[in-house]
């Protein structure tokens, strides 16, 4: 006879866990928790005020009020999700490029400076490049002096300049 793993076991082997610097768990946090104790009154009450003006077919400010709050419910149910599957991730050695590391590379003449963080951290405005983009890929497990290739539209040669 064959044991069976109970559900809950194969459930949880099966869940991803989301790889989090301390940073972007602690902002997800704090996102969740303006999303649960403000934004949510804040419609709840839009959306009151909205029905006063009567029939609610033709009534633009209920519509909205209700799409905001649809918005808000979809992103807390995100956040738990992923704030149940994080897991806290520390910053790789300063001689190798990890997930949490701040890189400083060169390109011809170019020089950047990324912070190395997870798909549901990376911001490139920011200079949050994820682990999933070619640039993230390449250059995790280089170490300051490495050349890395980064082929995606065009080819590119980066160099390591420092890893904090």
């Amino acid at each position: 006879m064959v044991k069976r793993p109970a559900k809950s076991e194969t459930i949880e082997k099966r869940e991803p866990k989301v790889l989090l610097t301390e940073e972007g768990l602690k902002r997800l946090k704090e996102e969740y928790y303006d999303l649960v104790h403000v934004k949510r009154h804040e419609v709840t009450e839009k959306i009151a005020k909205a029905r006063e003006f009567g029939d609610l077919s033709e009534n633009s400010e209920y519509d909205s009020a209700r799409d905001e709050q649809s918005f808000i419910e979809g992103r807390i149910m995100e956040l738990e999700e992923i704030l149940t599957h994080a897991k806290l991730i520390e910053k790789s050695s300063e001689n190798q490029v990890g997930i949490g590391s701040k890189v400083k590379v060169r390109s011809g003449k170019d020089v950047d400076e990324y912070t190395i963080v997870s798909s549901v951290e990376a911001n490139p405005m920011e200079g949050k490049i994820s682990i999933d983009s070619p640039v993230g890929k390449a250059l995790l497990g280089s170490k300051v002096g490495d050349e890395v290739q980064i082929a995606t539209n065009i080819q590119a040669t980066y160099k390591v300049l420092s890893v904090n």
